[in-house]
């Protein structure tokens, strides 16, 4: 079920106010008798995490790495990004917004729902790039940051990609189908293409080849997703920079209180894994609460949505209460030899 958030006289990053409609789905147990998980969506993403449908139902679910019976899953939709299918609700004005702003966006919504402490955070791509954004700004709000194939700020790689989205999302005939294409190239890797299209097979509903498929993606995107959303969200993706422009990333995440635990992709082409390594080892320097895992794979920025296990294997020791009970009781029978 979609619910609604009202958000009147907001100030965006240009000075802008107006009201602003924020939508979200709860998933699990419900809100106040469960720990807290926020789950952040990617640039196409939206709230549906699980279920049917769910963009991440391999990871959250019944009996699932986050498991639905022990917490209690929150996932909004960045306002504008069309989820609730509202002409209206679409942020024409797009590059009057930061990401900043959109994690001030969702801290109001958060304060309306009477909710100041939350467990975890996930989220991949922008919805991890959101979660450093939230973490800086509320220092004391999340127990576990986590964000995959993510970093703090957007690298001028990430940057030069955005400004060639944004030229095919402002100049081409099929704006989204055209840039969907032109994305999918960089959230895969060579050598996943290599290994899906080696046999270069024409298949019956012409996904069998690298261009048939790259025209499959960009046709089922342009089906589901608003010009409008995809400019707003490409161009969030650019403006990511927890230092707001100080240069100063590390003494702004040193206030971060939870534990941070990053989740990078050794092949990803975007939020690059040497990146997020060094984001790990200056940041180590400073905190002692601070992990980072390697998901091992050919697929590239995409992997975090394709290898399930491996997400799992490193977020058991987080959302495994099971196990965390183990440990304590392993722990106390230690202490009583």
């Amino acid at each position: 079920m979609l619910h609604k958030i009202y958000i009147s006289d907001f100030k965006n990053n240009a000075g802008t106010i107006q009201e602003l409609q924020l939508t979200y789905q709860i998933f699990g147990r419900e809100l106040g008798t469960a720990p807290i998980v926020l789950v952040n969506h990617a640039l196409t993403g939206n709230s549906a995490v699980t279920g049917k449908n769910g963009w991440w139902k391999e990871v959250i679910g019944i009996d699932k790495c986050i498991n639905l019976l022990e917490y209690t899953v929150l996932a909004f939709n960045n306002p504008g990004n069309g989820f609730d299918g509202e002409e209206s609700q679409l942020l024409l004005n797009y590059k009057e917004f930061t990401l900043r702003d959109i994690a001030k966006i969702y801290s109001e919504a958060l304060k309306q729902l009477g909710i100041s402490k939350i467990f975890a955070g996930i989220g991949g791509s922008i919805g991890g790039a959101l979660l450093w954004e939230q973490a800086v700004l509320d220092p004391d709000l999340f127990e576990h940051i986590i964000p995959v194939a993510a970093d703090y700020k957007s690298s001028q790689w990430v940057k030069a990609q955005c400004k060639v989205q944004d030229q095919i999302l402002n100049n081409s005939v099929n704006p989204v189908a055209d840039a969907r294409m032109h994305a999918m190239t960089i959230y895969r890797s060579p050598e996943s293409f290599i290994s899906k299209f080696s046999s270069n097979q024409n298949h019956k509903n012409g996904t069998g080849n690298i261009e048939g498929w790259l025209e499959h993606h960009g046709k089922k995107l342009e089906n589901r997703y608003q010009l409008a959303a995809y400019k707003l969200m490409n161009h969030l993706l650019s403006t990511s920079d927890i230092s707001l422009g100080s240069g100063d990333h590390l003494s702004a995440a040193s206030k971060i209180t939870g534990d941070i635990h990053i989740i990078t992709i050794n092949s990803d082409g975007l939020f690059t894994a040497n990146e997020n390594w060094d984001t790990y080892v200056n940041l180590s320097l400073i905190k002692e609460n601070i992990s980072i895992h390697e998901i091992r794979s050919i697929h590239g920025h995409d992997a975090f949505l394709i290898e399930n296990s491996q997400i799992a294997s490193f977020l058991n020791p987080i959302f495994n209460t099971s196990n965390k009970q183990n440990e304590k009781n392993k722990h106390s029978t230690l202490r009583s030899r």
